[in-house]
């Protein structure tokens, strides 16, 4: 019988480096109830990803809505399966405000600007580098491309680092990648929700 105590555990260590054998050896759990546990806990993620966004008009104006945007490289079974992760974040909040995963095309960055609630996609300026899928995508007058030198960009480019250093999914050369997308995009997803409950809790301190 796995405690709540153990289930408490594998929740908090699904957020660190470690590969899922890792954490059957460290919990005491067998990889097929550990498989079974983490497909649930990906099914019962929010599509709101825990995100505190901006609601009113007022705060708009007080907070001077501003959304970073990057996208990074993974993959999925094999190096030639490329799964890009496509990343929104509150340039205040520092949540992520959405994400997506697909190819590096101009349908997967209509994607991630789809999975933007509605306020950032109404009120917010956007920040980007300055590949072309994005233009057409973002409204004109609320869309910068910049370079790295600008700095507009380092919270999101951060958050990457933090992202592939803590999903061992994402680390560069692993044996703990993904065997199944859907796998690949519920650990991320469970990283992102983690991440922004973490950031709201800071912001009411």
């Amino acid at each position: 019988m796995i405690g709540e105590e153990q289930r408490t555990l594998v929740e908090r260590l699904l957020c660190e480096k470690i590969s899922l054998h890792g954490i059957c050896r460290a919990v005491g759990v067998s990889i097929r109830w550990l498989m079974g546990f983490m497909a649930a806990r990906f099914a019962a993620l929010p599509d709101h990803l825990h995100v505190r966004p901006v609601t009113t008009p007022r705060e708009v104006i007080i907070g001077r809505l501003e959304v970073e945007a990057d996208e990074m490289w993974s993959f999925v079974q094999k190096k030639a399966n490329k799964q890009w992760v496509w990343l929104a974040m509150d340039k205040q909040t520092r949540q992520i405000s959405a994400f997506h995963i697909g190819d590096r095309s101009h349908d997967s960055a209509k994607q991630l600007w789809a999975n933007l609630p509605a306020v950032y996609r109404e009120q917010a300026m956007f920040y980007t580098d300055q590949y072309t899928v994005y233009t057409g995508i973002i409204p004109a007058v609320q869309h910068k491309a910049i370079t790295k030198k600008a700095r507009k960009t380092n919270h999101i480019e951060r958050f990457n680092n933090t992202l592939r250093q803590r999903v061992s999914r994402l680390v560069r050369d692993t044996l703990a990648f993904s065997k199944k997308l859907a796998n690949h995009i519920g650990a991320i997803k469970y990283f992102i929700c983690h991440y922004n409950l973490t950031r709201a809790a800071a912001l009411l301190v």
